[in-house]
């Protein structure tokens, strides 16, 4: 089943704006660090795919922000400090068995290809309404998306939902730019390669298609939906 949204990041923001509220401490940057929140719950449930472990792992962020907000400095790019604060705490307590091996990084020849997955239905999958109206091709993704090593992961959500540049990717992940760019790379191109796959098992594309072929999303949905 494919991951949706649900109301949390509403409930955080409302929590939290009540405790400043009465303490008389809200100020730019609690206002700032709100306003991050549906962000920071996005990329928590694509890393732990738990609404539960997503909320707790928002709610450790936020607390780990406040106690070091004096580090951050004014002016600079909150939203990639949140989430690499985020990512340093996914890290350190939410992952099972240590870090993955990347056993795709490193320099690649082949072209940098979304193939199969277009932006526009990455970013799709940011909207809850738009999700639950067309989940057939989402859902799909979502499921590949899943099963990518968790720095691929990362790098895609940042990148292709969240919209993050090149940038605030490689400060919220702790690498150079060149190392965001080749876990995109490799991300994308393991995510054209298992929707390849399904297109295949569902007849959409001939198994002698060319690999490199981009879909047809709009005949992938009407054959989902078992339309002619």
């Amino acid at each position: 089943m494919p991951f949706f949204f649900s109301k949390k990041p509403a409930s955080i923001a409302q929590d939290y704006s009540l405790a400043t509220t009465d303490s008389g401490r809200a100020d730019a940057f609690e206002v700032e660090l709100l306003g991050h929140l549906d962000t920071l719950y996005g990329v928590s449930c694509r890393m732990t795919k738990s609404s539960t472990e997503a909320e707790d792992l928002v709610q450790d962020t936020i607390v780990k922000a406040m106690r070091a907000r004096d580090q951050f400095e004014p002016g600079t790019n909150l939203k990639a400090w949140l989430l690499r604060i985020l990512t340093n705490t996914f890290i350190n307590r939410y992952r099972r068995g240590g870090l993955e091996r990347g056993i795709f990084e490193g320099p690649d020849a082949e072209p940098l290809t979304d193939g199969w997955v277009g932006a526009t239905t990455m970013r799709a999958m940011r909207d809850p309404e738009t999700q639950a109206l067309t989940p057939l091709v989402e859902a799909e993704v979502q499921r590949a998306l899943d099963e990518l090593p968790e720095e691929f992961r990362l790098a895609v959500v940042l990148s292709d939902i969240e919209e993050l540049s090149y940038k605030e990717i490689a400060e919220a992940m702790g690498c150079p730019i060149g190392t965001v760019m080749s876990r995109l790379h490799r991300g994308r191109k393991l995510l054209q390669k298992t929707l390849r796959e399904h297109a295949v098992l569902m007849g959409i594309v001939s198994e002698d298609a060319p690999k490199e072929a981009p879909a047809d999303l709009d005949a992938y949905r009407k054959r989902k939906r078992g339309v002619a």
